[in-house]
């Protein structure tokens, strides 16, 4: 798995230099430009609300008044320190339902993007076909409402966990691993499309090459950390980089 992990990175740069190459900018900016509004507009919202959730959490539970009663410097720090990972976890959490959303609203232009990319390495012609970006379109919709939903389930399952100290700090690296993976997968996933793979063996071979789907997320994730220009750029380079790195695998297997 280490291995495709880096493979999954290495794409990344690759993917850099395909794009320049091949003057694909035009559908990076794009999609970018609008991930990047939205992705703002809702990293907003998720601030004002996060840290008064968390508060009303404390208090519905009644947790800050038992805490307050003890008057512990030691459990007040763990308290401090589960409240920070919450609230991380639930950062995550909304990362995961944004980017749902945005893949829905983006995928007939990320399927696009991939099958273009794997045109130009094979050297073809790529015509416009409006019933196949449809199909690719319906493919998206329904493989985002999957992967959403086993990922929610995993999340609340690390929700419940943050909240036993010391275990619970653990849980913003998984939850992190989880949300690289369901990304990666679904970049890895328009390209399985494309090699007529039905959704069954698409989530199979995903599967089979976890490493993949994990760096694909990772490096897509800390993209995020250079405001604007990452935000802008992670999505479409995300595609080129899955496609990138799927195409050695898929040639080996032909």
């Amino acid at each position: 798995m280490l291995k495709e992990m880096i493979l999954a990175i290495q794409a990344y740069f690759q993917a850099h230099r395909f794009i320049k190459e091949h003057k694909l900018w035009k559908w990076i900016l794009i999609p970018g430009i609008l991930y990047a509004a939205l992705f703002m507009v809702g990293a907003y919202y998720f601030g004002q609300t996060s840290g008064e959730f968390i508060t009303w959490l404390s208090l519905k539970t009644g947790l800050k008044s038992w805490l307050d009663k003890l008057n512990s410097g030691f459990l007040g720090f763990l308290f401090t320190m589960g409240g920070l990972l919450l609230w991380l976890i639930l950062l995550l959490f909304y990362f995961s339902l944004f980017k749902y959303v945005f893949l829905i609203i983006g995928s007939p232009l990320f399927a696009y993007l991939s099958e273009k990319t794997e045109a130009i390495i094979e050297g073809k012609e790529l015509p416009f076909n409006f019933k196949q970006m449809l199909k690719d379109m319906l493919r998206g919709i329904r493989l985002a409402a999957r992967n959403s939903l086993w990922q929610t389930v995993y999340t609340l399952s690390i929700l419940l966990l943050s909240l036993i100290p010391l275990v619970g700090w653990l849980t913003p690296v998984m939850a992190l691993i989880i949300e690289c993976y369901y990304y990666g997968f679904s970049m890895l996933d328009y390209s399985m499309e494309r090699h007529k793979k039905t959704p069954a063996e698409s989530i199979f071979y995903v599967g089979t090459h976890k490493g993949l789907a994990i760096g694909n997320g990772l490096v897509f994730y800390i993209m995020h950390l250079l405001p604007l220009v990452g935000w802008i750029l992670a999505p479409a380079y995300a595609v080129v980089a899955a496609t990138l790195s799927m195409y050695p695998l898929k040639q080996k297997e032909q």
